[in-house]
């Protein structure tokens, strides 16, 4: 379904369990960043009426995603770590060219956008299959429906926004490049590294 090339080897579960305090503090600063992310679309792209429509209502999401995962961090009696790199969304952000009209950054960013939520919701999925903390297993099984719903949010507007034969190539060259990306990731206790 979500077309990934290069599927999450199942044993980064065990590196997650190992530390599960870092896989939270990790996930809060991707709910973060993705409530970011929808914000700068606003700003970006104002005239976009639908898109600013989608975007408020996936910054009240994504906003109520890091409270959930912050009370998880809380309740086990850990306190939110600090921001770190993201390798996997560095290295993903340098494919596409800079530059180029409106609609080619927007389609861009849409793009990139859907592949981190895709990821993100693959996952997802492996944890609540393969966590032994089941309560953990079931909070990853419900986000992970989000983020499937956003993925494909973001795939539609590029298609809607661009044309629909070149943003299809892009996507796929696109996801061709992330499991490149992939093949050097799954060794941390990261939702993307």
């Amino acid at each position: 379904m979500l077309g990934l090339k290069l599927p999450t080897d199942p044993r980064w579960v065990n590196i997650v369990e190992k530390n599960i305090e870092e896989i939270l503090t990790d996930h809060a600063f991707c709910e973060q960043k993705a409530t970011s992310t929808a914000i700068s679309l606003i700003v970006s792209f104002p005239e976009y009426t639908d898109l600013v429509q989608e975007m408020t209502a996936l910054v009240k999401e994504e906003i109520s995603h890091f409270k959930m995962v912050h009370d998880k961090i809380i309740e086990r009696g850990w306190v939110l770590g600090r921001d770190r790199r993201d390798e996997y969304v560095i290295q993903l952000l340098k494919f596409f060219p800079k530059g180029g009209s409106r609609t080619t950054q927007l389609v861009h960013r849409l793009l990139y956008a859907a592949l981190i939520e895709a990821r993100s919701c693959e996952r997802f999925r492996l944890l609540s299959e393969e966590l032994e903390d089941k309560e953990l297993a079931t909070f990853y099984r419900n986000l992970m429906v989000s983020e499937a719903n956003h993925y494909t949010m973001f795939l539609g507007f590029a298609r809607k926004y661009g044309n629909k034969k070149e943003v299809d190539a892009k996507w796929q060259d696109l996801l061709e490049y992330e499991a490149e990306i992939m093949r050097d990731l799954g060794t941390s206790e990261t939702i993307h590294g």
